[in-house]
C-alpha cells in the first residue's frame, strides 16, 4: 500500500492565493538553498518567487521557520517519488534505480543534506520532521529488502548505504555535456549495486537498525543546575 502524502499542516485553511504564494516561496527557496546556500538572503527567495519581502515575511516570519518548510517539502517529496516508483516499476530493483536515479538527477537528497544541520535539533526533538524522515526510511528498507530477496541487489548493501547514495553529488567536467556525465556515473553506481559483482566492499553495511538509531527523536538536555553539581 502506498503512503499517502499530505501537505504540511500549516497549508490548511490558507485561501487560493495565499496558498499559491506559499508554494512559489518554498519552491524558490529549494532552488536557491541548492544553488546558494541556506544563508542566500531572504529578499533574494521573494525575488525569484516573484512576491514582495512582506508576502514572504507574512508566511514565514524568519529564515528558521523557512527551512523547516522547505525541510518537510523535500522530505514529502522523496516519499511520494519512492512509492511512485515502488508502485509503477515491475520489481523491487527498477523501482530501487529509479528512484536513485531521480534523487541525483533533481538532487533530492542533497537538499536535505544541506539542510540537516540547521535542522538538527527539531528533527531529532520534533514529532513531526522525525515522523516524515522514518517514512522515507521505510520506504528504503522495502525496496532494499525485497531487491535482496528477488537476487538483484548484493547482499552487502543495506538501507543505509541506500541513504548515502541518496545524497549523491555529480561534478560534471566542463567539456562533458551535463545529461552525459549524469548518466555515466549512475550507470556505474546502479552496476556496482548489481547482484553478482566480485568486489568486496570495505566495511559493514550501514542497516536500517542504523538508520533508526540515527534518526532516532531525542529529547533536549535539561538544563544544568546548582542542585546538578
Amino acid at each position: 500500500m502506498a503512503v499517502e502524502t499530505k501537505k504540511p499542516q500549516e497549508t490548511t485553511g490558507l485561501r487560493a492565493d495565499a496558498r499559491r504564494n506559499r508554494d512559489l516561496i518554498v519552491a524558490a527557496a529549494q532552488k536557491l538553498f541548492l544553488e546558494q546556500g541556506v544563508d542566500v538572503p531572504l529578499e533574494e527567495v521573494a525575488r525569484r518567487a516573484g512576491v514582495g519581502i512582506g508576502t514572504l515575511y507574512r508566511r514565514f516570519p524568519d529564515r528558521d521557520a523557512l527551512l523547516r518548510a522547505v525541510g518537510e517539502e523535500s522530505l514529502l517529496r522523496l516519499v511520494d517519488l519512492a512509492e511512485t516508483a515502488w508502485r509503477e516499476e515491475p520489481d523491487a530493483w527498477h523501482a530501487l534505480c529509479r528512484f536513485l536515479r531521480i534523487c541525483a538527477e533533481l538532487r533530492l537528497g542533497a537538499l536535505p543534506a544541506k539542510l540537516e544541520p540547521h535542522l538538527h535539533q527539531q528533527i531529532r526533538t520534533g514529532r513531526d520532521l522525525h515522523e516524515m524522515r522514518q517514512r522515507v526510511i521505510a520506504v528504503v528498507l522495502r525496496m532494499t529488502e525485497q531487491a535482496q530477496a528477488d537476487g538483484t541487489l548484493r547482499d552487502d548493501i543495506g538501507p543505509g548505504d541506500i541513504a548515502l547514495l541518496m545524497t549523491l553529488q555529480i561534478y560534471t567536467p566542463p567539456d562533458m555535456p551535463g545529461g552525459q556525465a549524469m548518466a555515466r556515473v549512475l550507470e556505474i553506481m546502479l552496476s556496482g549495486l548489481r547482484a553478482g559483482s566480485e568486489l568486496t566492499l570495505p566495511g559493514a553495511p550501514l542497516t536500517g537498525d542504523d538508520l533508526r538509531r540515527y534518526t532516532a527523536v531525542r529529547q533536549p538536555s535539561a538544563p544544568r543546575t546548582h542542585l546538578d553539581e
